[in-house]
């Protein structure tokens, strides 16, 4: 089980939102390099990178912070990055730029054609993000809902070849209440693809909740506030959840 920690930018700073709102951004760092090479530093086995202000202008819009990251951590930590990716080209260039793997959130649902054209160029580098309430996916940064339930379309990905599904129960995300670990093992259930599950992750019990379920296919956990606030020792986490995988 990957307890991965998240480095969400905005203006070129690590901050953190509150249920996915522009407004609520806390301010942790002014150095993302620094925070990448922190989280490498105590252990960390990949990050979780997002672009707050690309996924709202649907285009990368943090470029000098995310070298900065790769820079920081060279080939020693895999980075999984989000956040206004539309098209093949940004792919291409993420890539080439260091990243290992590249998340789709709003354009794997409103054109999932794209999608299915990136899971075939760029084959073992492609994650869907499916963020969802009460078992509804939604889009455009947590602002809309839409009809579709979330199992059905995390299926249709499957299919296209995504590498993994990172689940968000949005109404847990920065709210330090709790991972939906019933939600997410369902979620797992219905897929072969590995499950990364996300939001609400708050202490070493809901890393013991998770590695329960590891069995599952739920492969990592992404946390946030809980471990910028000092809620979770992030060190400790890894370190337990190694612990209880082993045992299996």
């Amino acid at each position: 089980m990957l307890i991965i920690p998240a480095i969400d930018l905005k203006d070129g700073k690590c901050v953190r939102l509150k249920q996915g709102v522009m407004s609520t951004a806390t301010v942790f760092s002014e150095d993302p390099g620094a925070m990448a090479r922190h989280w490498l530093k105590l252990g960390a086995r990949r990050l979780h990178v997002i672009d707050l202000n690309g996924a709202a202008a649907g285009r990368p819009k943090n470029e000098n912070a995310i070298k900065a990251i790769t820079a920081a951590v060279g080939d020693k930590l895999p980075i999984q990055l989000g956040g206004g990716i539309r098209d093949l080209d940004t792919i291409e260039q993420l890539l080439d730029s260091g990243v290992s793997y590249v998340i789709i959130g709003t354009a794997a649902v409103k054109t999932p054609g794209f999608l299915h054209d990136a899971c075939t160029a760029f084959t073992g580098h492609v994650m869907v993000a499916l963020d969802a309430k009460d078992g509804k996916v939604a889009v455009d940064g947590w602002s809309k809902m839409t009809g579709h339930e979330v199992a059905d379309l995390a299926r249709k990905f499957q299919d296209y070849g995504v590498e993994a599904v990172i689940y968000t129960d949005i109404g847990r995300d920065g709210m330090l209440t709790g991972v939906n670990v019933k939600a997410t093992v369902a979620l797992a259930r219905q897929l072969t693809v590995p499950v990364i599950a996300s939001g609400g992750i708050t202490n070493l019990e809901d890393v013991k909740a998770l590695c329960k379920v590891e069995h599952e296919g739920i492969i990592g956990a992404i946390t946030g506030r809980a471990v910028y606030e000092g809620k979770l020792d992030f060190a400790k986490a890894q370190k337990l959840a190694d612990k209880l995988s082993n045992k299996d």
